[in-house]
């Protein structure tokens, strides 16, 4: 088969074009949602939020064993691609700690892991690493809750806490005597409800559909955006991770615009981030990354 995504990282299962008939194998409900593309290629309509839940449902049974996996109308449906390359390449930073080897027992906490508890079912799958998800919603962390619990052995290597106060992203999550190698987050990055909705109608628009006014592809409030968007959400987790320095060896975030690295980098410096790496991700045309930071030196975090 021939690499349809430029750019994903080496060890991502998602690098060639997706075999439909594999995956309607592994979920036989994706037959319905099968479309011939101009080219004849089976295919789904990306613009179809059932259709892209569905194909999710199949990439998850197929390439990473979850048998069951849903999550409730109107929240965010993850581009699975992009969230497997975040954790391998969250894996390479681990092993540059650890003599070029990938950690087998790494533990993760995984902010805001959404209803649909993507990076600890790509991360433990993948790496057999232990997550703990936090969420604030109520609804996202019962369909969290209900993916573990509807197979087997998810609840030995993921466990959920339930975020209480918004304000707090770590305290009362990280408790006393609790180490983790790393955290991960792809925080809410626009700034308000009608940037969200913007964002949704170019997505729209890019697969030639009419506006409609409508979050195509699902996201609660909490999921897509903040006061502020992510160069007010990410400096106030920097600010707040110095506390946890001696429990996290990494801290890592999504940041979806580069233009918003020069505030965060400023916000590491006054945090005394004592180490700042930033990675580079890309899935065809879309561009991303992640910047990590601790504020253990590296003999510390080599232990």
């Amino acid at each position: 088969m021939t690499s349809q995504k430029p750019g994903l990282h080496p060890r991502n299962r998602h690098r060639s074009r997706y075999d439909m008939q594999a995956l309607c194998l592994s979920c036989p409900p994706l037959q319905d949602f099968i479309v011939q593309t101009p080219a004849g290629e089976p295919s789904v309509n990306f613009a179809d939020p059932q259709a892209v839940k569905m194909l999710n449902k199949a990439l998850l049974a197929h390439y990473y064993g979850v048998a069951h996996w849903d999550i409730p109308e109107g929240f965010l449906c993850p581009p699975v691609p992009g969230r497997a390359d975040y954790i391998h390449h969250l894996a390479d930073l681990l092993a540059e700690d650890n003599a070029g080897v990938i950690p087998k027992q790494a533990t993760i906490l995984d902010i805001g892991t959404g209803a649909n508890l993507i990076y600890p079912l790509i991360g433990a799958h993948e790496y057999g690493w232990r997550f703990t998800g936090t969420e604030i919603d109520a609804s996202a962390f019962a369909s969290a809750q209900a993916i573990i619990n509807a197979n087997a052995g998810l609840s030995r290597a993921i466990r959920l806490r339930r975020q209480k106060d918004a304000a707090d992203i770590f305290n009362g999550i990280i408790h006393k005597n609790e180490q983790y190698d790393a955290t991960l987050c792809n925080p809410p990055f626009h700034d308000s409800a009608a940037s969200a909705r913007a964002g949704s109608e170019r997505k729209r628009r890019n697969l030639g559909q009419a506006e409609d006014g409508a979050l195509n592809f699902g996201g609660q409030q909490q999921e897509l955006w903040c006061e502020g968007g992510e160069v007010a959400f990410i400096p106030k987790m920097i600010a707040q991770s110095k506390a946890f320095g001696r429990q996290v060896k990494w801290f890592t975030t999504l940041v979806s615009r580069g233009d918003n690295l020069p505030p965060l980098y400023r916000a590491l410096t006054e945090a005394g981030a004592v180490k700042v790496v930033k990675k580079e991700m890309a899935q065809g045309q879309k561009q991303s990354r992640f910047i990590a930071w601790s504020f253990m030196d590296d003999n510390k975090r080599s232990k």
